[in-house]
């Protein structure tokens, strides 16, 4: 692994610069072993490296392979924004104005680009339905809290495998100090509703031990499933929202969900580079 590579580190969901949670993207992983791009993922050790890739699909733009520092995910959400944006910035070129298709292990994905705001389709879940009795009971154990306050439970996977427990309010949420050893191998995330007239709908945490990442900052595909979840039972406030993320770990993720006319469930946020360079791969 000794070739430059174009390289750039992306802050995705937050305006404030820094707040966001960031993504490295390598921009030509041609030629990269699923090892290799492993072994580069555990070194930048955040909570998502991805590399660009060439596409076995006639209909997609560019192929993305994700990785965690513990493994690789069919798909995640705040990389298939960050590495669409440094795709565009690195002079990347869509076949349709206005709609990037991204090509991953999930399948296609399309990304929006509005005005210089990129969203992404959320795409369908794999899995979905209450959580069986043995996870939920281990989750609120590993929460500190009791089967009472949870609202309601789901299976919410998209592809990285993930379960969400709603509370009562956000505080509840932003309050849990979760214990990961009762949750090694699991995808977990907790999410609680503001007081009507609050900036955002909801606050929304994502706790990931299985892939090596106790808390993501702020996690696309767990609000992109959760969204679908809660439009498809009447719990969304309506057809577009905001969520918060991140603020337990110093971060100010701002989320933006909007349903459009066909049912389709688009998340969105800013994004913007921060570092880019070349990286040996």
């Amino acid at each position: 692994m000794t070739t430059p590579r174009p390289f750039a580190q992306v802050d995705v969901f937050s305006e404030t610069p820094y707040l966001g949670n960031p993504v490295a993207v390598i921009l030509d992983g041609d030629g990269l072993t699923g090892d290799d791009m492993q072994r580069i993922a555990r070194w930048t050790n955040l909570s998502e490296t991805t590399f660009v890739l060439p596409t076995t699909d006639d209909a997609a733009d560019y192929r993305l392979r994700i990785f965690t520092p513990g493994g690789e995910l069919p798909f995640a959400g705040h990389p298939t924004l960050g590495s669409a944006h440094a795709w565009l910035e690195h002079g990347g070129s869509p076949k349709t104005d206005g709609r990037i298709v991204q090509e991953c292990g999930a399948g296609l994905v399309e990304v929006r680009v509005d005005a210089g705001r990129l969203s992404f389709a959320a795409p369908p879940t794999l899995r979905s339905g209450p959580l069986e009795p043995e996870l939920l009971a281990r989750i609120v154990d590993a929460y500190g809290i009791t089967e009472e306050q949870v609202v309601a439970h789901q299976w919410i996977d998209n592809g990285p495998g993930w379960a969400v427990v709603q509370l009562a309010s956000a505080q509840e949420v932003l309050d849990l100090d979760p214990d990961f050893s009762l949750l090694p191998d699991d995808m977990v995330g907790a999410v609680g509703a503001y007081p009507t007239g609050a900036p955002h709908a909801f606050e929304l945490r994502s706790f990931a031990p299985r892939i090596g990442v106790d808390e993501d900052p702020v996690c696309g595909s767990m609000n992109a499933s959760t969204a679908q979840w809660m439009d498809r039972t009447g719990t969304a406030p309506g057809s577009s929202w905001r969520v918060s993320q991140g603020a337990r770990l110093g971060r100010a993720g701002d989320i933006t969900v909007t349903v459009d006319d066909s049912g389709a469930v688009w998340v969105g946020g800013a994004t913007t580079t921060l570092f880019t360079g070349s990286a040996l791969a």
